[in-house]
């Protein structure tokens, strides 16, 4: 785990193993790049223009051994164009810039780096240079066996920061390295394979979590699900030999009684698509078919660290969708723990049928707010890409708040429609409702579904299957989204 700390030291005397610091576009230097020049005599305005810099946003060079500097490598970070003196990054600009300047300080075997943001908004361009920090450092190598890879040399990170923005400095470094450790952690459990990431593991993790963070959880087995009546809940679990769990937890930083926000995450820790099978190929994704839950935990992680003055709960929803002699058949009549029927029409369709009984169990919190996080559609894949995730909710206050969140932490959401006009494809002739409607608008009519059990509160529903992991390449795995932007939701409305 990297060490993140403040220095205080001006650029050129900072002891350290590389020190970074920004150029703009057109070779512009920022505050922290004009103090190194000046201790240099020139020497890194000269390097700049012999190497032809560019300056563009995720571009680094080093330079060694500049006289005048206490650093022996200074990596230069490229800041983009300079719109005034004081320009600040945007928030994707800047993680860019973390994670390259992390990865040359790994390759360089470096262990310890201070970085100078730009003075202009430096408090948000160090979360995320975090974050950035986080993404290239961070390793799984749980079940690598003898391939795993020695860990990073950086073991420190410091940030230097202008005077102006030295005040707000700690309480924001405090809640971004709170915010990744929920997202390494989410990312962990993510890219466990599911004969690993069992609903058992889930409910083992939830209480080694309470241990290290001092929550309270329960964890119910599925004799005690069935009590709660949670029958739609159970219509998934049916196929599969792997027993569910219902995970609660509970974070009481507010005062006693006051209304809780609860975020409700999906655990479907295999998604076969029950008998309604889903295709071969890319079939090894659904293991990221939990990362709803994954997130509540993250999220839970950090609060816990953060210790924000106000109640929160967690609510996790894991299970097997698996294919035998037990499973839910195409047609098949359940009844929710609210009382309303569902005519399964397509088992693939499983995460709403989880999602809708923890809906209304979350009816017994009272509660300000609940926001369910679940890798729900393809559609919305479809619709939105990789870059934002779908939004719906009930609440216009809501929705604003969790999209201004979102936007601050580059962890984006777009609002997608939520109206009754929609609802009418979901009729059954057998039952209250059916879990599908058409292919049109398919994210949206899966919001809709949710919405008759998520009457009684303000609720916004994420829908993140096209953020939560990356599908191929080097990159492939869990990407630790939302915990950024639900963390930063939740420190905003103290």
């Amino acid at each position: 785990m990297i060490d993140f700390s403040l220095k205080t030291d001006h650029p050129s005397n900072t002891k350290t193993d590389a020190v970074a610091v920004a150029v703009h576009e057109g070779q512009k230097l920022s505050w922290a790049a004009l103090d190194i020049d000046k201790a240099s005599k020139g020497a890194l305005a000269a390097a700049l223009k012999a190497a032809a810099f560019s300056g563009r946003c995720g571009t680094v060079l080093p330079l060694f051994n500049l006289a005048g500097v206490s650093a022996t490598r200074v990596m230069v970070y490229g800041a983009g164009e300079a719109k005034d003196e004081k320009a600040a990054l945007a928030a994707k600009d800047a993680r860019a810039s973390g994670r390259a300047l992390a990865s040359c300080a790994v390759d360089q075997s470096i262990a310890e780096l201070t970085i100078f943001p730009l003075s202009e908004a430096a408090v948000d361009a160090m979360q995320q240079m975090v974050m950035g920090v986080s993404d290239a450092t961070y390793r799984y190598d749980e079940t690598k066996g003898t391939s795993a890879k020695p860990k990073p040399s950086l073991k420190r990170v410091r940030f230097g920061m202008p005077e102006d923005a030295a005040k707000a400095a700690p309480a924001a470094l405090k809640a971004s390295v709170a915010t990744i450790h929920g997202m390494e952690y989410t990312k962990y459990l993510g890219n466990l394979p599911a004969n690993h990431c069992t609903p058992t593991r889930l409910g083992d993790e939830a209480k080694k979590l309470v241990k290290s963070h001092g929550l309270k959880v329960t964890v119910m087995d599925r004799k005690a699900i069935e009590k709660l009546g949670m029958g739609s809940f159970l219509s998934v679990s049916n196929g599969s030999d792997e027993p569910p769990r219902f995970i609660v937890f509970e974070y009481a930083g507010g005062k006693k009684g006051e209304a809780p926000t609860v975020f409700v995450g999906k655990g479907v820790t295999f998604d076969t698509g029950g008998i309604s099978i889903k295709p071969a190929p890319d079939m090894d994704h659904m293991k990221w078919d939990m990362s709803g839950a994954g997130t509540v935990f993250g999220v839970m992680k950090a609060v816990a660290e953060l210790k924000p003055k106000q109640n929160i709960v967690g609510l996790v929803v894991a299970c097997e969708n698996h294919i035998s002699g037990k499973a839910t058949k195409p047609g098949d009549v359940f009844t929710s723990m609210s009382g309303q029927t569902i005519e399964v029409l397509n088992t693939d369709a499983e995460g709403r049928l989880i999602l809708c009984d923890a809906l209304t169990y979350a009816e017994r919190f009272k509660p300000k707010a609940v926001i369910d996080i679940a890798t729900l559609t393809g559609a919305c894949v479809v619709a939105l890409g990789s870059h934002n995730a779908g939004l719906f909710s009930t609440s216009d206050k809501l929705a604003d708040a969790i999209i201004a969140s979102g936007k601050k932490m580059n962890d984006r959401f777009w609002r997608m429609p939520l109206e009754e006009d929609y609802q009418e494809a979901l009729n059954s002739n057998f039952a209250d409702m059916a879990n599908v409607a058409g292919r049109e608008g398919g994210a949206i009519t899966a919001a809709c579904f949710l919405w008759r059990f998520a009457k009684k509160y303000d609720w916004a529903h994420l829908d993140i299957a096209g953020v939560a992991y990356k599908g191929s390449g080097k990159e492939k795995g869990a990407s630790g989204r939302p915990v950024a932007a639900l963390v930063d939701y939740v420190l905003s409305n103290e």
